[in-house]
């Protein structure tokens, strides 16, 4: 039994690649590692030193040479839990500081306490909502401060409480942007009304109930446009900012909202123009949140982790008709608590007491972030304990007494000097845990450098020879002379790759295998072989029907498959022609193999095989009538693969072919395949059917009779267009002159004709 709790013999060693002691502790925490001189036979590879402890004992190892590195915890500062309160700091967890030494994969499991210190202070931030239709709310807030300094006493003599108040974003679509609105967003009724503003800082921490009722009697009603207010806003300064809110470093830290309204979040700045994502940091100037109009609302995830990071505890006090809502934002943030307030915040402090002890009774104790590979799991020790989990331990109903958490630490591969932190939610006490990992082995080697073990020639390491320069091999026997090293060593890996494939040793350029773990050998030229490693057939190998060599099976002489799992036998292959598979495949296991294509159960058909009738047609034809491409070698290109016969009528009942041969005749035949893939039988009608030659007569007179016939029937619709063209032009004149009158009068440029008659001959006497 190891010092942990756990069995080693019972574990399991599940080893790699193995070819150090450092290696054997990395592959599993059950493997551990004998150093022991000649523990391994010649020849054997040193990964045989590396199993669990229980095998190593038995195989002859002696147990004070067996390396098995233990988990080691350390607590390095326990200061003893506070009883009570008394001014100075209160330790409320312990132990305050542990150290782990771990052993990948091996678990740890340690303890830690917590005590929850009686009067331990209380800091009460009241963050209240300004809008107006808190304004009844506000008026009874006024009055409050007596009765809420008298319930923080019943719990604590050192109580503090501070006030703030919020609206929302002074910009559009939120308030009205108007500048008489900015500066009265009340009703114009309503004389006391503040300027509109995101988050006001009113009161730092005080114990004076007298100083919170005179600030807060100071403070009017504002308002918005939306229902939504910015209270993720208020929330996140008055966690961040806790140098103004005054937030004392050991006290119980509580903001306590009251509103009846939703919230924004972060996203919907983008309705104001507002991109610029918040960044989590405090812009307060004189006691105002000034980045309100310029950084986008935080988002629930980073509120949740600024409360957390500052050991805040909110305490959401809404009306009933928000109460849904912020019960969702409540599971969204640890450590927090919602109250339904009533309209005139009259409860208030009976809703804060309840929620404080529902607070304060409940302890959980978590972690921040793991290094990587590191896993935590919480068993609580308590009378009302959760359940065991990996993000937390929860103990609930706690009073005043003592509670404990295991708490059990895995780390899953090597590291050196990390921590990670483990505290309470709300409380500032933390325990701080240290981790390193055992990854390497201290097996105390003796310190001469020529060790006889190593001939003389390397020193031993954790019971193996580590060679000097020159020297190789598992005793350094093997002198490399004059050749490199590298160039020797590389004779033994098989296509650039590892040496001697990892199963055995390069000893002067050649591979000595190792023996397998059930004591047979490896073999081949970089022992690339071994014989357990062959298909098995009913959980045998090879059926127990022949033996393996190099991961294949030679069957028995009645055996065959891969696995020898089928008998020789051919009786389901065989046809009812007494073939095998129609020779068209292979019988294996006395099923038909068939070739590509082909069907089984015998491969007979080929569904897939391009059509015979036309693959076979050039042979039909030099075989049936002397034409064809293969007329001139018909011989050689076609009887071997068919075997025809000229009939008058078909015999075999196969599907009848009908093809055009390169003489445009039609030839009828049928096909039917023999044993084998290129084999026929075909049968070919004697007649082929040839269609009668053109008469060339005929289309020389036709074509001439359809020439002179297009050509008349052009003329004619020529003529008929012309004609056509010809009436309309007519009926246009006709129409235009019956539309003209004729005037009945002489024309002025008219002259009658006259005739002159002269005599040539006439004298004048």
């Amino acid at each position: 039994m190891s010092r942990n709790g756990l069995c080693q013999q019972e574990g399991v060693c599940s080893k790699s690649v193995i070819n150090s002691c450092d290696d054997c502790i990395r592959s599993g925490p059950y493997c551990v590692w004998c150093k022991q001189l000649n523990f391994t036979k010649a020849g054997e590879q040193e990964a045989a030193r590396c199993d669990t402890q229980a095998q190593l004992l038995k195989r002859g190892c002696k147990q004070d040479e067996i390396i098995s590195p233990e988990n080691d915890i350390k607590i390095v500062k326990k200061d003893p839990l506070s009883v009570s309160f008394n001014q100075q700091e209160p330790v409320q967890l312990s132990p305050q500081r542990i150290s782990l030494s771990l052993r990948p994969g091996l678990s740890a499991t340690f303890t830690v306490s917590f005590k929850r210190v009686q009067g331990y202070p209380v800091d009460l931030y009241y963050l209240m909502d300004l809008s107006y239709s808190m304004k009844d709310d506000l008026a009874y807030v006024k009055e409050l401060g007596q009765d809420l300094f008298a319930a923080l006493n019943n719990i604590t003599k050192y109580a503090q409480i501070g006030f703030g108040a919020f609206v929302d974003k002074p910009v559009l679509p939120y308030t009205n942007t108007n500048e008489k609105k900015l500066q009265k967003p009340c009703d114009e009724d309503d004389q006391l009304c503040q300027a509109a503003f995101g988050y006001r800082h009113v009161l730092s921490m005080t114990q004076s109930a007298n100083e919170f009722k005179e600030k807060v009697t100071e403070q009017f009603i504002s308002g918005n446009l939306d229902s939504p207010e910015g209270s993720l806003d208020a929330m996140m300064q008055a966690a961040v900012c806790g140098d103004k809110i005054g937030w004392r470093n050991s006290s119980t830290r509580l903001i306590v909202l009251t509103t009846d309204a939703g919230f924004h979040m972060a996203g919907d700045g983008k309705l104001a123009g507002i991109l610029e994502p918040n960044d989590e940091q405090c812009h307060m100037k004189n006691n105002l949140y000034t980045k309100s109009t310029e950084m986008d609302y935080p988002s629930v995830g980073q509120l949740a982790l600024q409360l957390k990071k500052n050991n805040i505890q909110p305490i959401f006090a809404v009306t009933d008709n928000v109460k849904s809502v912020y019960m969702q934002l409540s599971e969204m943030i640890p450590k927090s608590a919602v109250g339904v307030l009533s309209s005139d915040s009259k409860n208030v402090v009976e809703l804060i007491e309840s929620a404080y002890n529902s607070l304060s009774s409940k302890v959980t104790v978590t972690h921040d972030n793991l290094p990587d590979n590191v896993r935590v799991v919480y068993t609580p020790i308590c009378n009302h304990a959760g359940p065991t989990g990996q993000s937390e331990g929860v103990c609930e109903n706690v009073r005043a007494e003592q509670i404990s958490f295991n708490v059990t630490v895995t780390a899953d591969s090597c590291m050196k000097d990390k921590s990670f932190t483990i505290s309470p939610l709300g409380i500032k006490d933390t325990l701080t845990v240290t981790l390193s990992t055992n990854c390497e082995c201290e097996c105390e080697d003796p310190k001469d450098r020529s060790h006889p073990h190593c001939k003389g020639k390397g020193r031993v390491s954790c019971g193996i020879c580590r060679c000097s320069d020159g020297f190789v091999g598992q005793f350094c026997e093997c002198s490399v002379g004059d050749k490199d090293e590298r160039s020797l060593r590389a004779s033994c890996q098989r296509h650039n790759g590892t040496e001697c494939e990892g199963r055995g040793d390069c000893v002067c350029g050649r591979c000595q295998c190792h023996t397998t773990e059930s004591g047979k050998s490896y073999h081949g030229d970089f022992c690339e072989c071994d014989d357990e490693h062959c298909e098995k057939f009913q959980n045998k190998l090879c059926g127990g029907n022949g033996r393996c060599n190099c991961g294949r099976c030679e069957c028995n002489s009645d055996y065959e498959g891969s696995a020898c799992q089928c008998r020789v036998s051919e009786e389901g292959c065989r046809t009812l022609n007494n073939t095998v598979c129609f020779g068209r495949g292979k019988c294996k296991c006395n099923r038909c193999e068939c070739n590509e294509g082909y069907q089984r159960p015998r491969c007979k058909d080929c569904l897939g095989c391009p059509d015979p009738c036309q693959t076979k047609l050039n042979c039909i034809e030099c075989l049936g009538f002397d034409s064809g491409p293969f007329k001139k070698n018909c011989s050689v290109a076609c009887r071997k693969s068919i075997y025809h016969e000229m009939v008058d009528q078909f015999t075999i009942s196969s599907k009848q072919c009908q093809q055009k041969d390169t003489e445009g005749c039609w030839i009828k035949f049928k096909l039917e395949q023999l044993v084998k893939e290129d084999n026929y039988m075909a049968e070919i009608l004697k007649q082929r059917d040839c269609p009668e030659p053109p008469s060339v007569t005929a289309i020389i007179g036709g074509s001439i009779a359809s020439v002179a016939l297009i050509g008349i029937l052009l003329l004619m619709l020529i003529k008929l267009l012309i004609y056509m063209k010809d009436l309309k032009e007519f009926r246009k004149f006709e129409n235009e002159k019956k539309k003209s009158k004729w005037a009945e009068a002489d024309n002025p440029l008219f002259q009658n004709a006259t005739t002159t008659v002269t005599n040539p001959t006439f004298t004048g006497e």
